[in-house]
């Protein structure tokens, strides 16, 4: 029987959003009581602040070391008391007070292992991102025909599943695409569990991340490199950003640079499987 949910929020610089995550996440209207736990990696601005000023969240001691996401997460599991373990950023903030019963109810209901919600495009996200994350969540259809698809942003689990099967301590990317991908799981989309959550890369930013899920992808599903391929994948979302765009009158000034922006994802993404593959070979 579940008895208590634990809230375990991961926060580095997020001083813009900390503030709001921790007061919609504590007016939640839940059937169980919940803890708040959270864990900062070092933030130079005022986020640690922010979260030893709010009643009732409870800072845990940033550990040593590098910041690996997947033992961050274990350090928060073994720091926290809940039956149910809720993952959800410092920056993802929920934007009504249903969102975490509606998260955890699959669970509840003994219909789901894991569940991830919808995360909505800020006021401020560009047309493209705004697309993104409506393919990636919106219905869930979409995202249903994709190869695999998971998000840890706003998740979550049962805690006997996560102390038995903890997460990849070695992975710096994808994380929690490995977790979930790593048994059979029921695994449930809650479109109703809402939280504002996107980001602007800049053309390095998108290198450095499709670089990183390139290389996670070829840990987790054995992917090999092929650029032919990765650049058909371009070109085919590049038609679908220019159909949305034209729709949207107001975002057609991002169509000119939108193939590139593909193009880097890509290729990127085949240079984390290409480097990946030769590291492994060479050993």
């Amino acid at each position: 029987m579940c008895r208590l949910v634990s809230i375990l929020i991961r926060s580095c610089n997020d001083e813009e959003f900390i503030g709001r995550t921790l007061q919609a996440a504590a007016g939640q209207k839940c059937p169980l009581p919940f803890e708040l736990v959270c864990c900062d990696d070092g933030s130079s601005d005022r986020t640690p602040e922010i979260i030893d000023a709010f009643p009732g969240a409870r800072r845990l001691p940033r550990p040593e070391g590098p910041y690996l996401p997947g033992a961050r997460l274990n350090y928060m599991i073994r720091h926290s008391r809940g039956d149910v373990i809720v993952f959800n950023t410092a920056d993802a903030v929920p934007v009504n007070d249903r969102w975490l019963a509606e998260l955890i109810a699959p669970l509840l209901e003994g219909r789901a292992d894991a569940v991830y919600g919808n995360q909505l495009a800020r006021p401020d996200a560009a047309w493209l991102v705004r697309k993104d994350n409506l393919r990636a969540f919106g219905d869930g259809r979409e995202a249903a025909k994709w190869r695999f698809f998971f998000s840890l942003a706003t998740s979550a689990a049962f805690r006997e599943d996560l102390v038995k099967n903890p997460f990849d301590e070695d992975l710096r990317f994808s994380e929690d695409v490995e977790w979930a991908h790593r048994r059979p799981m029921r695994i449930v989309y809650a479109p109703e569990a809402q939280v504002e959550h996107s980001h602007n890369y800049t053309v390095a930013q998108l290198k450095k991340r499709f670089y990183g899920e390139g290389a996670a992808d070829a840990v987790i599903f054995g992917d090999k490199p092929n650029l032919l391929r990765e650049m058909l994948s371009a070109g085919m979302e590049s038609l679908r950003d220019a159909a949305f765009l034209l729709a949207r009158p107001a975002g057609l000034k991002e169509l000119p640079g939108a193939p590139v922006r593909r193009f880097v994802q890509r290729f990127y993404h085949w240079k984390g499987v290409r480097d990946h593959v030769r590291s492994t070979s060479a050993t």
